[in-house]
């Protein structure tokens, strides 16, 4: 049984900002678009000119290569070409994105085992990579996966904290691995099963854990990950463990204040607004009453970086200051603060205020 709250058609009105963000965006970046192409396919809203401008984006062939993606943004890409049985499952197959997801899912392993337990890139892309290959009938160790992802790894914590976002994200690929692994109805899988059961249990719990009063999980970034979890493994709580309708009001008021104002925020909520998960993918059904139009409009302005960055679907982030690089291998990244505080938002984001004392400190996590 699925405990899964959603907008009603009379609140579709709430959403108004969210796709206003999404089609005011260029989408410069195949990535970004992807994140937007899987969400609204996921919820069923069929704006064919957008899709269109967003299909174009990510097969845009001159812009990227497979070779150049890290594992995460592959599993990104072919969860939104081949969300809905689309006619871009073509590209999938075409391009190889399935092996080549297989072989880049290997290489985090094979990192890990040499690196103490550090993929590539983070267990956040790793259980992308998982849920893309379970959804889309790629190989991989159903034995490893459990192996892996024991909730008490390391890869689930910064700074010792539970990520919230990283967490909900394991639960949607574990819960698709034993859905797999339940209809083989194979004797083998058994252990593989119970593992991987036990670990989404002790995810969901530690998800609950960091529940806030007003019904957010873990921030309001991580909640729409967060509710996309809970939708798919409500026999592993309480229905009195969490207020769904609550978490709901209270996304929507954020929405409203304007939190989710670029796109890949916008892309990653809806979903879960409306009652939807990226475990949708091959079960979609279009969006009938869905009165909002979605605006389109051009903005362009270059931003000038001080320091070494990359750009990234959450906008631009430090990479080095002063020659000195981040690591995923070292787990060392540059830190922004303000006051001694962890910044909030990212660094294309954050608004400096006049007086204010900024820090960039060499962290590790």
């Amino acid at each position: 049984m699925s405990r899964r709250s959603e907008v009603s058609k009379e609140d579709y009105f709430h959403l108004e900002p969210l796709l206003n963000t999404i089609g005011k965006s260029k989408y410069t970046s195949a990535l970004k678009a992807a994140s937007v192409l899987l969400s609204i396919r996921v919820v069923g809203i069929q704006d064919q000119t957008l899709q269109q401008r967003l299909l174009q984006r990510i097969q845009d062939n001159g812009e990227w290569k497979v070779a150049n993606l890290t594992s995460g943004q592959l599993a990104l890409i072919t969860m939104a070409l081949g969300a809905c049985h689309s006619h871009d499952e073509n590209f999938i197959h075409d391009h190889h994105l399935i092996s080549q997801l297989e072989n880049k899912f290997q290489a985090e392993i094979e990192n890990m085992e040499a690196h103490h337990d550090s993929p590539l890139t983070s267990y956040y892309q790793l259980s992308l990579d998982v849920l893309a290959l379970c959804l889309f009938n790629g190989s991989y160790s159903a034995t490893k996966v459990a192996e892996i992802f024991s909730p008490e790894n390391k890869n689930f914590y910064l700074h010792g904290q539970f990520s919230v976002g990283t967490g909900a994200m394991a639960v949607l690929a574990l819960t698709c691995v034993k859905r797999n692994l339940t209809n083989a109805q194979s004797k083998a899988g058994e252990k593989d099963l119970e593992r991987i059961s036990n670990h989404t249990k002790s995810l969901v719990k530690k998800i609950l854990s960091q529940k806030k009063e007003n019904g957010l999980l873990g921030n309001a970034f991580s909640t729409g990950n967060a509710m996309q979890a809970l939708f798919v493994s409500s026999d592993y709580y309480q229905e009195s463990e969490w207020n769904c309708r609550q978490t709901l009001d209270t996304v929507l008021n954020e929405i409203s204040r304007g939190t989710f104002s670029i796109p890949i925020a916008a892309a990653q909520i809806l979903p879960a607004v409306m009652g939807k998960t990226y475990s949708d993918v091959n079960s979609c059904v279009s969006l009938s009453g869905f009165p909002l139009k979605i605006v389109r409009a051009c903005n362009s302005s270059a931003v000038p970086h001080s320091f070494t960055m990359v750009e990234s679907e959450w906008g631009p982030y430090i990479t080095s200051v002063q020659g000195l690089k981040a690591n995923s291998n070292d787990r060392t990244y540059w830190e922004l603060l303000s006051e001694g505080e962890p910044l909030s938002q990212g660094a294309g984001s954050y608004v400096v205020h006049e007086g204010e004392n900024l820090q960039v400190r060499w962290s590790t996590y």
